[in-house]
């Protein structure tokens, strides 16, 4: 039931974004052509890498589908899991602004209280916050009002009533109102601007939903109703207070026109509440400008009109997908049909980072088409190279490239930090970099028609080259993994913080990103490696251990010979473990001579071979599911090739399955690209949007 309310007062929040639109399009068409800005400018290519490094090409793998501050966001309500249903980082919530102006007798006393408590709660789950504060929403939302004026403009502040809505509507320009809103918004931001619950602020305050329109009470005063809109300069106070309170939080504010434009050369974004939608007869659509079938009123051309389509550069676009088709919005995607408008499209040319989708719990998260629109929203990161000395001592250089397939850049100065992973999987050294992941544009962008640039893409961005020393002083003499992460601000809060990942088959799911192996040597800067007694050798295990009936080499068959994960190693004495899983401490457990491994869109098991097996035709798997199919669920890494487990090719062409039973899963190596000679790793990564247990009876080579 409160799910039902919430998604009908989105509809109710929508409808308000169409009539608002309508009352503006009379306007619109008299206005001008639109006054483009045109093709951005090419950011210049980065500079080349060192070339005494030794170079590493990264596997690219789909990205996860929850990375931060990005994707779909649903609304927050209080006490549920806010993790449920399709994968996501971010929740949504209102809040009136009586809520904390609470105090009848003085309008500089606030509460934050029921902010902090919304934001801790959303924190808990490693979420991060949008949110918006109002003064008039209809019937309300949730637990908050729907007259949110706060007791003290009474006496202060004359009130109007919008009778299509049942709205109570302040006069905007009054100097009381406009003293005590500049002074909370400047409150708002000595306390929150840059706080890691929080993604992005719309800015609100005015209008219906605070979004910035008063429908049918508004500028086109010829249907009889008066204005209740504050004129521009009133308008514009309020948002250069936004501007002046918040240097760090993104901002958005709904139209481009707003307050006559008032954002247009300001770090604010613009968040589209009615997304892809078509509407009319004949149809036309409310996000995509005319040149491609949109209204005359619709939010790129708005942007158009104004020449700020090319904002997304530096600010965020938000907003809300069209309640009416967010159960269908991808369902003929990359196009759309009746009601959805051209979703890639609507995405592309919006450089769209994220949207309130009420609807997308009841995606599925292996539903392919949802999955290429939530990865190309935003940022889409993918590591290309590594360059990295062999051998160092005392100081070393490593640089990484870093490629954007996504929309938009990363809009905010998280820390990049490097490490040294040892053999047993322990990060013993990190080092904090200048690197601004910011600076990573995104390769390529959809050219509007307007632009008449002769090519439906554009190239824009380059793959980013960043590069620096790091001091091997303390670091114990051996061979390590070079390691990259980016710290999410979030995890200072909440050990649940949804961690940035890179597409890539080295990404692990605590963030850190596999780059190279080093070998560090004893000298200058470095310590030896520790010297010990020298311990009497675990005994060896008979050679036929590692040779099942009929033949072949067992990586690891979990009899408890080597223990896992208490070993860290396999049978065939190579490193081996696990983290981010729901069971074991993170590692999975062993049990009955099997591995079991809970997930819920997290996880990486990794174990090393470390040996030519050019002898052997088939990489074995011996696997079952507690509820069948989850080959969908992770990918399986082994010699240069990464993909789905399903997506691998069995002999006579059929695709592996899991089922409840054990079963041997039999992939050819030639045929599926995996190189026998250099396997390195055989990697498991659970990050894509699957949610259950798998057990492992056995791995090897037959």
């Amino acid at each position: 039931m409160r799910h039902a309310r919430l998604i009908a007062l989105c509809a109710v929040f929508a409808l308000a974004a169409l009539f608002a639109a309508h009352s503006a399009a009379a306007d619109l068409f008299a206005r001008p052509a639109a006054a483009v800005s045109g093709v951005p400018e090419r950011p210049a290519p980065p500079a080349a890498p060192d070339p005494s490094l030794t170079a590493h090409a990264l596997t690219a793998a789909p990205g996860p589908l929850d990375n931060p501050l990005k994707g779909f966001a649903r609304f927050y309500v209080p006490g549920e899991d806010q993790n449920a249903g399709y994968p996501r980082s971010l929740s949504w919530s209102y809040f009136g602004l009586s809520e904390v102006m609470r105090d009848a007798g003085n309008c500089a006393a606030y509460d934050w209280s029921v902010v902090d408590r919304a934001l801790n709660e959303m924190a808990s789950y490693g979420n991060q916050a949008a949110i918006r504060f109002y003064l008039e929403y209809p019937g309300g939302t949730g637990g908050h009002p729907a007259n949110a004026i706060p007791r003290c403009f009474d006496g202060h502040v004359a009130y109007r009533t919008n009778t299509h809505w049942g709205t109570v509507s302040p006069d905007y320009d009054s100097p009381y109102l406009l003293d005590a809103v500049t002074a909370f918004i400047g409150a708002l931001g000595a306390r929150y601007d840059g706080d890691p619950r929080i993604g992005f602020l719309n800015l609100g305050i005015v209008g219906l939903w605070g979004e910035w329109h008063t429908w049918p009470f508004d500028a086109d005063t010829g249907d009889g109703h008066p204005n209740l809109m504050p004129t521009d300069a009133s308008g514009a106070r309020i948002v250069r207070a936004f501007d002046d309170a918040f240097d760090v939080t993104k901002l958005e504010i709904r139209y481009p026109e707003s307050a006559g434009g008032a954002a247009d050369d300001l770090d604010i974004g613009y968040h589209d509440d009615s997304f892809c939608y078509r509407e009319g007869s004949p149809a036309a659509g409310v996000t995509l400008p005319r040149s491609l079938g949109g209204a005359s009123y619709s939010q790129l051309e708005r942007a158009l009109d104004r020449g700020v389509e090319n904002k997304w550069m530096t600010s965020s676009m938000g907003g809300e997908v069209r309640p009416e088709i967010q159960g269908t919005a991808f369902d003929a995607w990359p196009g759309g049909s009746g009601q959805v408008d051209d979703m890639r499209a609507c995405i592309e040319l919006e450089h769209t980072t994220w949207k309130i989708n009420q609807g997308s719990q009841g995606y599925a998260p292996s539903d392919p088409r949802v999955a290429e629109a939530v990865r190309l929203m935003g940022y889409d990161l993918t590591a290309t190279h590594a360059y990295l000395p062999d051998r160092a001592s005392g100081t070393a250089t490593v640089g990484v490239t870093i490629a954007n397939r996504g929309v938009a850049p990363f809009y905010y100065p998280w820390t990049m930090s490097l490490g040294l992973r040892d053999a047993a999987g322990t990060v013993v050294k990190t080092w904090d970099t200048s690197w601004d992941l910011r600076t990573v544009m995104p390769l390529r962008i959809r050219a509007f028609p307007d632009w008449n640039a002769g090519a439906a893409y554009l190239d824009h961005g380059h793959p980013r080259y960043f590069q620096t020393g790091v001091d091997l002083t303390g670091v114990p003499a051996g061979s390590y993994q070079v390691v990259l992460r980016v710290r999410n601000p979030l995890e200072a809060i909440s050990p649940a913080a949804k961690k940035l990942r890179f597409g890539n088959a080295s990404q692990g799911g605590d963030g850190w990103l596999g780059l190279g192996n080093l070998a560090v040597d004893p000298g200058a800067g470095g310590t030896p490696a520790p010297s010990a007694p020298e311990p009497e050798p675990e005994p060896e295990p008979e050679p036929t251990s590692s040779v099942p009936a009929g033949g072949g080499l067992t990586l690891d068959d979990f009899d408890g010979a080597p223990a896992y994960p208490a070993d860290a190693r396999n049978d065939l004495r190579g490193w081996t473990g696990g983290n981010c899983f729901a069971n074991g401490d993170g590692g999975g457990v062993v049990a009955d001579g099997a591995l079991t491994l809970r997930y819920d869109n997290c996880g990486w098991f990794g174990s090393d071979v470390g040996t030519d097996v050019s002898a052997y035709t088939h990489l074995v798997v011996r696997i079952r599911g507690d509820a069948g199919g989850e080959e969908s669920h992770f990918h399986l890494s082994l010699g240069g090739t990464t993909r789905l487990l399903g997506e691998y090719v069995l002999d006579g062409g059929a695709r592996p399955a899991v089922t409840t039973r054990y079963r041997d899963i039999r992939i050819p190596m030639a045929a599926n690209g995996i190189d026998p000679t250099r396997p390195g790793q055989l990697a498991m990564g659970f990050w894509y949007g699957g949610r259950g247990t798998v057990t492992i009876d056995g791995v090897r080579f037959e």
